[in-house]
């Protein structure tokens, strides 16, 4: 089976697909919607074939659909009939599930996604918990709004740098994880990592949409690090697999 992994961002949208190496994209941007996104993936990926389809999203996800309009494009999102619009069977997560998921190698990993905005996602053994931690309150805004991109333009490098050392800071304190992987196109501005911290890839959202799908065949350059795993609400047996389910799920599962 033959995936196509989405990563809709606010300056591009990157898609990959099982059995290539170079991802394509395009522009996106503050006006793009749900319908135009889907156009602009098909134009690009016309001589691609494939049977599934993963989408990392940028903005709250519940049951598999957007429950909000994302803030940084266009509208026509909540509601959108993806699974109709590319014709095959589509698992949406917020995208800082997919980056999670493609990064995550044991134990209890806090993702953060240092972006347009500020993208969180939790696995602890395995189990995904989708996080919305940038809209917590911080200093006179919230942890989004010192550490987002529009901070890092108007405080300047050096300052959203102590801004971003004090929150993963205050996140590890607070959540105690074995590591914080630190991703997104704005990891690239920190001189040093925080302690505790290692640099994530804006290809593991690649990744990660391939590990939505156990039985996607994943390009050559993925097969050596990606797990395979199970479907949204099973996870593998031993901790081996990532399932996208969350904690209150995993409790009433186990009673």
């Amino acid at each position: 089976m033959k995936a196509l992994v989405i990563d809709v961002g606010g300056t591009h949208v990157k898609v990959l697909v099982s059995g290539e190496i170079e991802p394509r994209k395009f522009v996106s941007g503050p006006k793009l919607t749900a319908k135009q996104m889907v156009a602009g993936v098909k134009k690009i990926t016309r001589d691609w074939k494939y049977d599934v389809v993963s989408l990392g999203f940028p903005g709250p996800v519940l049951h598999g659909r957007p429950v909000a309009e994302p803030c940084n494009l266009g509208g026509g999102w909540v509601g959108f009939n993806f699974r109709g619009a590319f014709g095959c069977p589509v698992k949406l997560v917020n995208d800082a599930v997919m980056q999670g998921l493609g990064s995550y190698r044991r134990g209890r990993m806090l993702f953060l996604g240092l972006g347009t905005g500020l993208g969180t996602s939790l696995i602890v053994d395995g189990i995904v918990e989708p996080m919305e931690l940038g809209h917590l309150p911080y200093k006179k805004g919230t942890y989004e709004s010192c550490v987002g991109n529009q901070a890092l333009l108007k405080q300047g490098k050096k300052k959203w740098r102590r801004h971003v050392a004090d929150v993963v800071a205050r996140l590890s304190a607070a959540i105690e994880p074995d590591e914080i992987v630190l991703g997104g196109g704005n990891e690239k501005e920190l001189k040093d990592l925080p302690p505790g911290c290692r640099a994530g890839d804006n290809n593991n959202a690649f990744k990660g949409g391939f590990r939505l799908w156990k039985e996607a065949v994943e390009p050559n350059s993925f097969k050596r690090t990606a797990a395979a795993v199970s479907d949204q609400k099973t996870p593998m047996p031993n901790g081996s697999g990532i399932g996208l389910e969350s904690r209150q799920e995993a409790r009433t599962r186990a009673r």
